[in-house]
């Protein structure tokens, strides 16, 4: 398959959906991640041949042999990404092209066949496009969209897989954090980091993820919702959460978040609050910024809100940061005022309730 001929999938339907009625009782309350859609995209890779046999098919598990690469050479990547429901009933994505570019960045820097951007594009409609009606209509719902791809040639050696499998499903969500979470608590991570320089910290890759796993359950044991990191080489400048940007805001109004250096993923939602903070008359800087600075500014009022921003939780206020060392609470511990007018902005243009001004929708039907 290639750019030209992206659009054609063979659709095989599922011979057995879910009910009507379940689906319906199911979308009431779907929670985050765990209901899944009744179909699947495929497309494989062979080394000679490249991609072929598109398919949208049911969903059902992968057969793989016990040597298959991802399985220990974790070559692996994914994206993030939702439909909406719009006002008028169709539904519609959100800078899918931003998301069929960082997916093919992500797959040259773990040496992976790149995938043509349209295909993935393509691929994304047309599942929604199946499956529209698992789009949920709920206020802060949204179809989740999980395009991924794996290592599939059977080798037991440290090499780039000849063979991949390119997949993409969907998973009917509700929030992100239960209760909506007003203001969460950060576990300033000391014992680890997420990326160094010259790593995998730009790539949206699951060993990325596995690695915040352990700080993350120290955050919990420590009461906190969630882990911040700080950089692996002075362990004092801010990164990013487990799987989220950060944001700062001042009391001149103004913003700050670190600057993408290679260590950071390149958040699609932390570049279209960028372009909506500057719409809005704000002054954004990407700068770096120390945990010490962080929790002076704090203390002294200087700093007035942050917030972590991702696809999946959009725009969470964070209310207080702990840790070995450090300790503060960031205004009155609440949500502030600018994070929750971006996060209007934002959510107002991908339901279709306010103008697009930048192209950022890509209508579906």
């Amino acid at each position: 398959m290639t750019e030209s001929d992206a659009k054609t999938f063979l659709f095989e339907k599922n011979p057995f959906p879910t009910a009507v009625s379940d689906r319906e009782a199911i979308l009431q309350n779907p929670g985050f991640g765990r209901v899944f859609t009744d179909h699947m995209v495929t497309v494989r890779y062979s080394e000679g041949r490249g991609w072929h046999d598109g398919r949208i098919e049911a969903r059902k598990a992968f057969e793989l042999d016990p040597a298959t690469v991802v399985f220990h050479y974790a070559q692996e990547i994914f994206e993030g990404m939702k439909a909406y429901r719009l006002p008028d009933g169709g539904a519609a994505l959100f800078r899918p092209d931003a998301n069929a570019r960082r997916f093919r960045n992500s797959a040259l820097r773990l040496a992976m066949a790149p995938l043509p951007e349209q295909l993935f594009v393509e691929s994304v409609r047309e599942l929604v496009r199946v499956d529209r009606d698992w789009i949920p209509t709920a206020d802060g719902s949204a179809l989740y969209l999980r395009p991924f791809m794996i290592a599939t040639e059977v080798l037991l050696g440290v090499k780039p897989s000849a063979d991949y499998i390119y997949c993409v499903i969907a998973s009917s969500v509700g929030s992100y954090f239960k209760g909506g979470a007003p203001a969460v608590t950060l576990w300033i991570s000391e014992n680890y980091t997420r990326a160094a320089p010259g790593g995998t910290g730009e790539a949206k890759c699951g060993g990325n993820y596995a690695a915040s796993l352990a700080a993350q359950a120290e955050a919990t044991r420590e009461g906190c919702e969630q882990v911040i990191f700080l950089d692996a080489v002075e362990r004092r400048f801010v990164e990013e959460l487990g799987g989220m940007n950060v944001f700062f805001v001042f009391n001149d109004g103004s913003l700050q978040t670190p600057p993408l250096t290679g260590t950071i993923l390149p958040g699609i939602t932390r570049d279209s609050l960028i372009t909506l903070a500057r719409d809005m008359g704000l002054a954004v800087r990407e700068e770096p910024y120390a945990i010490e600075q962080w929790e002076v500014d704090a203390q002294s009022g200087r700093l007035t809100e942050a917030f972590a921003c991702g696809t999946a939780a959009v725009v969470t206020p964070i209310g207080k940061v702990k840790g070995r060392k450090h300790g503060f609470t960031i205004g009155d511990g609440g949500a502030g005022p600018i994070a929750g007018k971006l996060k209007a902005a934002l959510l107002n243009i991908q339901n279709g309730r306010a103008p697009d001004p930048h192209g950022w929708v890509d209508r579906l039907f």
